[in-house]
């Protein structure tokens, strides 16, 4: 990290350290449309700030004449974008952190995208900023992207908005161009509602009202854009706010110690003080405060601590430590804001893994309420959230939380929700509160459970869930499977795709958000028949992994068999005996799997069919040869 050189007339360097440790420290991202000159004109602050050094400029140069768009001139653009595709195409791709610091204040700046594509990097950049400032062409004016931007950092719990008008040299300094600007933006703010909005017209190429007014917009009478990052008043509230840490790591070096370390993210602790641990619900006393330099008898928001209590009770990863007479809410249902990141869209009742904090849940999202539109502020109905869309649903955890709406408390109401499969980031999420039946609702306590069910019928409570295209064979192979089980004195029953169809999910289509939907009740009420003691054979298509893993997941180790019928597409679709392939081929029948929709084959099926090999009866045989070794069939 480049440092600001102490003046030469400070001597004492000790004192010049504690006075820059002093000083507050505001964090800024940088957000527009593309080609709005964000990436200059943080190079022209950290230029004009006098933080690169000397090899710093000489390697800028040598980018300018290999990168550069401004001729001889050096091209500041550079110094923050540093991929070698942002710097080819001329584009912004990944956020970029830079550092710097003037005699009054301390920074971190995040430079982030503008294409739309990348929207998911200027969500990482706003979720802890404290301030944006938002670039806007002069000559092209508030567009769909500065709305979006716009619209997102105030979602994040942004409430400062600088809007830098960039570009002016090449609207000959109109003040009425700059003007026009203005008075889009500020429209649209207040449909928002932007309480702070601060007007800056700049040439970032040039300099003008960056660090120095210049003598370009005479007119202008307001601060530079430095000038005003170094007076704006920056939040202090959080320490002012109830106690919470969310634990990240619990340390055991030794036998006689246990700590519990995080950050705080508002209040502040002292040894004595009593707090709730969530979502347990236990109390506690805080015995010490303990850093790398040694006991603290205080600590407040923004400090990382390991925190040891007077009690020795369970605390885990993910939980919360929090004042005891202050705590926040615990809850596992929810209404949530969605940004979604991802170029697969979200689907109604499909299981996303969600990490709050430090620990990490599976979470369900149904229904979608409605979706946002960034240019009118509409609510449209929605069944499903595309690439950048912004959307308002209710989700289902499989545990409790403790939590805070976003905005109240960013660290304890945000999430993000990641593919169970891949593991990649598919969304961010904002808690808005939890959902009455959260509380009202609660499990009632049978004495009648699945085991004694199981026991009385004399077999082992599971679920085979045959999987396979259209035409595999899957409910014929069920049918014998169920018969030889019958057979045997087993109870049984058989959840047909067809069948449940003309009932439970009549309403249902076909389209991927509905086969999500079709799957998830499915599973529940596999779920209750495995309950009641039943060997349940479920006979669906079932073409997604992820349902399949949500399926699984309802299900006790042991409790949950994939069968994978596994038929060539040509095979499934000779054996077309109901004409839907061939519909499917004509295009009378859309989102068919294997056509026009995808079969995402089992990764690791408990038994597989091969049907080219194999008749139904062979495969019903090997699949109750099966189950018998596992011990599902209880004694013959």
């Amino acid at each position: 990290m480049a440092l600001r050189p102490a003046p030469a007339a400070v001597r004492d360097v000790g004192a010049y350290l504690e006075a820059q440790d002093r000083m507050s420290l505001l964090r800024f991202i940088t957000c527009g449309s593309v080609d709005d000159g964000k990436s200059t004109l943080i190079g022209r602050l950290l230029y004009e700030s006098n933080v690169i050094f000397d090899d710093q400029l000489a390697a800028l140069d040598a980018d300018t004449r290999r990168f550069g768009t401004r001729g001889a001139e050096l091209d500041l653009a550079l110094l923050v974008d540093g991929l070698t595709a942002e710097r080819e195409q001329g584009i912004t791709i990944d956020v970029a952190y830079r550092y710097f610091a003037t005699d009054k204040r301390k920074f971190i700046v995040a430079d982030t995208p503008g294409h739309e594509q990348y929207t998911r990097n200027m969500v990482t950049g706003a979720s802890n900023a404290d301030l944006a400032v938002i670039l806007v062409d002069a000559r092209k004016g508030v567009l769909t992207q500065t709305r979006r931007h716009s619209y997102l950092a105030h979602l994040l719990g942004i409430s400062r908005f600088a809007l830098a008008v960039n570009k002016m040299d090449l609207v000959g300094y109109e003040r009425a161009v700059f003007e026009g600007v203005v008075a889009d933006y500020r429209a649209f703010g207040a449909q928002i509602g932007l309480a702070e909005i601060v007007p800056i017209p700049l040439s970032a190429v040039y300099g003008d009202n960056v660090t120095q007014h210049g003598t370009s917009m005479p007119w202008f009478a307001g601060p530079t854009l430095l000038e005003h990052l170094e007076t704006v008043q920056v939040d202090a509230q959080l320490a002012g706010q109830p106690f919470r840490l969310p634990v990240q790591w619990v340390s055991r070096p030794s036998a006689d110690f246990r700590g519990f370390c995080g950050q705080i993210v508002s209040g502040r602790v002292r040894p004595g003080d009593r707090v709730r641990i969530l979502p347990s619900g236990r109390e506690a006393q805080i015995a010490r405060i303990v850093t790398a330099d040694g006991d603290l008898g205080a600590a407040v928001a923004g400090q990382s601590v390991t925190l040891t209590l007077g009690s020795e009770i369970d605390v885990g990863r993910g939980d919360v430590i929090a004042a005891a007479d202050a705590a926040p809410q615990v809850a596992d249902q929810f209404e949530a804001t969605i940004i979604w990141l991802h170029d697969e869209p979200m689907l109604q009742g499909r299981a996303y893994l969600m990490k709050a904090g430090a620990r990490t849940v599976s979470a369900t999202v149904s229904p979608l309420k409605h979706r946002i539109n960034v240019n009118t502020l509409e609510h449209a109905a929605a069944e499903r959230l595309e690439l950048n869309d912004i959307g308002v649903c209710e989700i289902e955890l499989d545990q409790p939380i403790a939590f805070e709406p976003y905005a109240e408390n960013r660290a304890l109401g945000g999430f993000i929700l990641i593919d169970r499969i891949t593991n990649a980031t598919v969304g961010a999420g904002l808690i808005r509160f939890a959902l009455r039946r959260s509380q009202n609702v609660h499990w009632q306590a049978l004495d009648v459970d699945k085991k004694l069910r199981a026991r009385q019928k004399g077999q082992r409570a599971c679920v085979l869930w045959l999987t396979g295209l259209s035409g595999a064979g899957k409910s014929t192979i069920a049918n014998r499977i169920e018969k030889q089980l019958v057979a045997l004195g087993r109870h049984t029953y058989l959840l047909d795709g067809d069948n449940v169809r003309h009932g439970l999910n009549k309403d249902l289509g076909f389209a991927a958000q509905d086969r999500v939907e079709n799957i998830r009740r499915v599973a529940q009420v596999s779920r209750l028949m495995v309950d009641a003691g039943l060997i349940v054979l479920v006979s669906f298509i079932s073409p997604f992994r992820a349902e399949r893993r949500m399926a699984r997941a309802l299900f006790e180790a042991g409790e949950f068999f994939e069968v994978f019928v596994d038929t060539p597409l040509a095979v499934a679709e000779g054996r077309d005996v109901k004409g839907l392939y061939g519909k499917a081929r004509r295009g009378e029948l859309k989102n068919f799997t294997g056509i026009d929709s995808p079969y995402e084959t089992p990764e690791h099926p408990e038994i597989r069919i091969d049907t080219t090999r194999l008749s139904a009866e062979e495969a019903a045989d090997l699949v109750v040869a099966r189950l018998k070794a596992a011990g599902v069939t209880g004694p013959a």
